[in-house]
């Protein structure tokens, strides 16, 4: 087994972990924060309802995904089963997903949920071609290991510990204003 390949593996797994948060949450560039305005949406009721999901749903063609808690996505399904709506999955790289209307609802954990047990859930188009959501990320920089992660051998201490320099380069842009809605407010249970 060599320690230092699965130790250098365990960081860049810790680190792609912290890039999702940031995407999510960052005031500069996170995707809650770079939604415009009129492209969020209040819940009717509190419970996101298929008639939210229609709301944000509405505003923008060709939406790729759904993004949200995997909380949100099981209040949206009580509101479902509550009024006998059974929305057929879609297949994701080979597995079956929640969706509303052919739109998969994809899981993340890394958008918060408030005290108040609120949370938000964000809709999107994506790609450069249709002026979505696109990801930005910086290839060819100095030692690098993965496409816009760096490391770099920073040496060995005294202790005979050796010091990696582990480096990741992202962002994310919204290209034009109806690419990314967001569904504020979303009320996780009663």
């Amino acid at each position: 087994m060599n320690q230092v390949e699965h130790q250098l593996r365990l960081t860049i797994e810790a680190l792609r972990e912290r890039q999702e948060h940031e995407l999510v949450n960052n005031p500069d560039i996170g995707l809650l924060h770079a939604a415009d305005v009129s492209q969020r949406v209040p819940t009717r009721s509190g419970p996101p309802t298929p008639e939210d999901m229609d709301a944000i749903l509405a505003r923008r063609k060709k939406s790729r995904f759904y993004l949200a808690h995997p909380k949100a996505i099981a209040a949206f399904g009580r509101e479902c089963n509550r009024r006998g709506i059974y929305p057929e999955p879609a297949e994701v790289q080979g597995r079956p997903v929640h969706a509303w209307r052919g739109v998969p609802i994809l899981p993340c954990d890394k958008i918060p949920i408030t005290r108040d047990n609120t949370t938000s859930i964000l809709v999107m188009r994506t790609g450069e071609k249709d002026q979505g959501v696109i990801g930005l990320h910086r290839t060819g920089i100095p030692d690098e290991y993965e496409p816009s992660l760096s490391v770099r051998f920073m040496g060995i201490d005294q202790r005979a510990i050796i010091a990696y320099l582990v480096s990741a380069y992202y962002s994310v842009a919204v290209l034009v204003p109806d690419a990314l809605g967001v569904l504020e407010n979303v009320e996780l249970g009663r």
